[in-house]
């Protein structure tokens, strides 16, 4: 079945079941953890020379799907390893923890009969999200004074695939 569009999960109504423990399982609110898109975190080197630091930063709270964010990820470091390669730190701060469900229904001919409709739906866990707060960051990127504007585009690439208002925040790091 196809991925329902993020702008259908993106507002927080309700609270965030994501109770999944393998030491207790019958504790469990999700009994079948959907898998995340997100799998790397850290990409570029690690250097102690690096004098610049820009955060990409939520402007509202909103959930963000894992392969959103993984998407974001891959055009960021695709953008900062063609134009400055091995000049930079890329550090994705965020984690989905958050469980999504959706309820399957029937489509075609005759779905109308077959279909329960949406009434009492609770929905089976289908992917996981990350819940960002107002001002919380969700990308870290380190790199050198003179690569600024570079820096700047790899983030606003990143910001248009996800869904939100994001701003990107400066700050020297200090030595």
């Amino acid at each position: 079945m196809k991925l329902r569009p993020g702008r259908s999960v993106r507002t927080i109504n309700s609270q965030a079941w994501s109770r999944f423990s393998i030491k207790k399982p019958r504790k469990n609110y999700v009994k079948s953890l959907p898998h995340t898109s997100l799998l790397v975190f850290n990409m570029g080197v690690e250097k102690p020379s690096y004098d610049l630091c820009m955060t990409l930063n939520s402007k509202q709270k909103i959930r963000v799907r894992s392969n959103a964010l993984e998407a974001a990820r891959q055009v960021a470091n695709k953008y900062l390893e063609r134009e400055i390669p091995n000049n930079y730190k890329l550090k994705v701060l965020t984690y989905p923890h958050n469980v999504i469900r959706e309820k399957k229904r029937a489509t075609g001919a005759g779905a109308d009969r077959i279909s329960q409709g949406m009434s009492l739906s609770f929905g089976s866990p289908s992917s996981v999200a990350a819940i960002l707060n107002e001002g919380q960051p969700v990308f870290e990127l380190r790199t050198m004074g003179a690569s600024k504007e570079i820096a700047r585009h790899a983030l606003k690439r990143a910001a248009a695939k996800l869904s939100g208002v994001y701003s990107i925040n400066t700050k020297p790091i200090a030595r």
